[in-house]
Formats: C-alpha cells, structure tokens, sequence
C-alpha cells in the first residue's frame, strides 16, 4: 500500500500514526496537492490528500476511510472495547477532527485577498476552533486524554490538531490558554511513533 500526501496535513499525519500503531506496512510519498498538483492528479484525479493506493490499485480518499481499511487489514481497532469508553474516544476523537478543520480553515482564509475575506466567517471559524480546543483541554484536565503507551483515536486526533494549530496558526492558539491539551501533545510527540511522522512541509 502507498500512502499520498505531505505531513503538514493532519489529516495524512493521523492516518499514517494511526497505520504505524496498528502495524501495518505501507510506503508513504510526500506529493503535494498543491506543489505538485499534476502528480497528485496521476496518482487521484480528486487531488485529495491523504490517499491511498491499495495493493490492486484502488484508491481511497478521506482520511477516516483510509483508517477504516486500515483496521480491516488488521483485524482491530485502537478504540476502547468498552462502550462507555468507546463512546467517549468517538466523541473526542470527532472534536480532534473539528479542531484539525477549523485551523485548516482559518489557515485558507488568511490566504485570501484582503478583499475577498468575510469577517463574520472567519469569526466564526476562530470560534468553533477556540470551542474545540476548550472541550479538549477539559478533556485533557479529566484525564480523558493520554500519551501513551497505548494510544486510542481520540488520544491521536487532540495531539495532532494542536501540533497542527502550532505550526500554521500559532498566533490564533496560544500555549497557556489550553495548557492541559499543550502538555498531552507535547507528550506525544516524544513518542517514537509521533517523531517517526513528524510536522514536516518538504
């Protein structure tokens, strides 16, 4: 299997941590969608990052789907058995994936022409952002929130949202507002998985 897309994408980044802790072996190219658009065009006609490029040729696009299959080819999962648990990973891990849009999102918008930007909008975007990043962070107080060793979905969606808000938007996420999601994501960037896909835009 050949994962596509560059690792300043969250979304590529948590497919590929995600594959790595369920052992799956696959090749990882760093093609970008917008560097190398005719590239990623050959490879998906969609342009969309992260893909991935099965055995017998067939592609899949979006990340969840991408983790889908690579839980099939495993055989399990990394969420929780238990269904209290279960539930409470799938929630916060959706809240990592808002978190992960909005900061795309804000990120696009400041790309934009003065005079094309719609301030209620990107209002709005910095507001669900900043409100998923709160959720987190009292996730992270509760405890709800771990580092390792064993790493469930939602535990790899905060980490990487908030990698991700520090490398493209750190002027919209300042450390010592959300202090206890700060201390889980640096704790799992130390782990060897984390440092094995790092934040990387070359």
């Amino acid at each position: 299997m050949l994962l596509v897309g560059m690792l300043d994408s969250p979304y590529v980044r948590r497919a590929a941590i995600t594959g790595t802790l369920l052992g799956i072996e696959f090749e990882d190219r760093s093609v970008s969608v917008f560097r190398h658009m005719d590239a990623f065009r050959a490879i998906n006609p969609l342009i969309k990052a992260p893909s991935l490029v099965c055995d017998d040729g067939t592609v899949i696009s979006e990340s969840l789907l991408i983790i889908q299959h690579f839980e099939d080819v495993a055989g399990r999962s990394l969420r929780p058995i238990e269904d209290t648990a279960r539930v409470r990973d799938l929630s916060l891990t959706g809240i990592g994936i808002v978190a992960a849009d909005k900061a795309v999102s804000v990120e696009y918008e400041r790309k934009r022409p003065e005079a094309q930007r719609y301030a209620p909008w990107q209002e709005r975007i910095v507001t669900q952002l900043h409100t998923a990043l709160d959720l987190l962070d009292q996730a992270a107080q509760r405890g709800e929130l771990g580092s390792g060793p064993e790493l469930e979905p939602a535990d790899i969606a905060a980490a990487i949202a908030w990698g991700f808000c520090r490398f493209v938007i750190p002027d919209y996420v300042e450390e010592m507002r959300w202090p206890a999601l700060a201390a889980q994501a640096r704790a799992c960037e130390q782990l060897a998985v984390f440092k094995a896909w790092p934040i990387d835009r070359e």
